[in-house]
């Protein structure tokens, strides 16, 4: 048996709507099948009001012990360090925070906005919002660089805007189970087995990527050609599984037209390198590195893409469906 308390900090609750849309495990076989305990969840507990407040002081005192503590959303500092930009129960959330996070054996921080502050932390920030244990991509988040929870470990970052409903599921089975200690991190804390490949693994378009074949418009799902030229889909840069770990077990953004917007990296949503718009591919001789395929310098991949087009064969031209 795991306990777990899940609280909702600064964000959309997309995190928590795509929990409960998880096939594998759901959230029916957390409970049933894993012996996951959900002492408190703001959209699916019973209990409210004074009947909260009991469970939550009670795991805060070791009654029960609490196992996994899971956030979700930015941790609010507003205004002037008080967080009181968002109260909880009486108090800041900011301190239910710091209190759960130093009673739990294992932390969570769940999608991008407890991950790494996401959109809310976006300059100009006017919420002090950040994550729990980065600011972006730097290790400023809330609890601070050293943190680690009462089984040792660093703040388990599963990142997403939302994150994938089997992604969350999958971690919460593997700490409920005992099996924390093999979850691999990255250096950004992310579970090495969803987050050591690219979302241009398995993506039906890599092809055209090779050929430098674009592809012109928006929701094309069906159509030829790669939207990273036009459409500034950050797929070659992004670490995520999404088109190994299909979303509905059928499809994901690229599949269906839609550029990845590169948010399971912690610079999401990339308003500082494309002001105005996430649909804007950099031009390539005046990019930043973080706009070009890992280990790709401007002026030689400027002269790739040219003899790549020149060479492209005929089919990759032609207008195609992608299976």
């Amino acid at each position: 048996m795991a306990t777990v308390i899940w609280l909702h900090g600064g964000a959309c609750n997309g995190n928590t709507q795509s929990f409960l849309n998880a096939e594998e495990p759901t959230v029916c076989d957390l409970v049933t099948d894993f012996g996951v305990e959900i002492l408190y969840h703001h959209s699916i507990s019973m209990e409210f009001g004074e009947r909260a407040r009991k469970v939550l002081e009670g795991a805060l005192n070791g009654n029960p012990p609490l196992d996994i503590f899971v956030l979700e959303g930015t941790v609010i500092l507003g205004p002037d360090g008080t967080g009181r930009y968002d109260m909880f129960m009486g108090r800041p959330m900011k301190d239910w925070v710091w209190d759960m996070a130093h009673a739990a054996q294992y932390v969570v921080a769940l999608g991008d906005c407890a991950c790494w502050g996401g959109i809310p932390a976006t300059a100009p920030n006017p919420s002090d919002s950040r994550g729990l244990q980065f600011l972006k991509d730097k290790r400023n988040g809330f609890l601070g660089p050293d943190f680690r929870s009462k089984a040792g470990l660093p703040v388990i970052n599963i990142p997403g805007c939302p994150a994938h409903p089997d992604w969350i599921t999958q971690v919460l089975v593997a700490v409920a189970s005992g099996r924390a200690d093999d979850i691999a991190l990255d250096e950004l804390q992310r579970p090495q087995t969803f987050f050591s490949t690219f979302t241009q693994t398995g993506c039906t378009r890599a092809q055209y990527h090779e050929w430098k074949e674009p592809v012109e418009e928006f929701g094309q799902g069906t159509r030829k050609g790669c939207l990273f030229y036009e459409q500034g889909c950050r797929g070659p840069m992004t670490h995520s599984p999404c088109n190994r770990i299909l979303w509905n077990h059928q499809s994901s953004k690229t599949r269906a037209g839609m550029p990845c917007l590169g948010c399971t990296e912690p610079q999401f949503p990339f308003f500082d390198l494309m002001p105005g718009t996430v649909f804007k591919t950099q031009k390539v001789l005046g990019a930043l590195p973080k706009d070009l395929p890992l280990g790709t310098d401007p002026v030689t991949y400027a002269m790739h893409a040219t003899v790549a087009r020149m060479a492209a064969p005929k089919w990759a031209k032609e207008d195609m469906f992608v299976v």
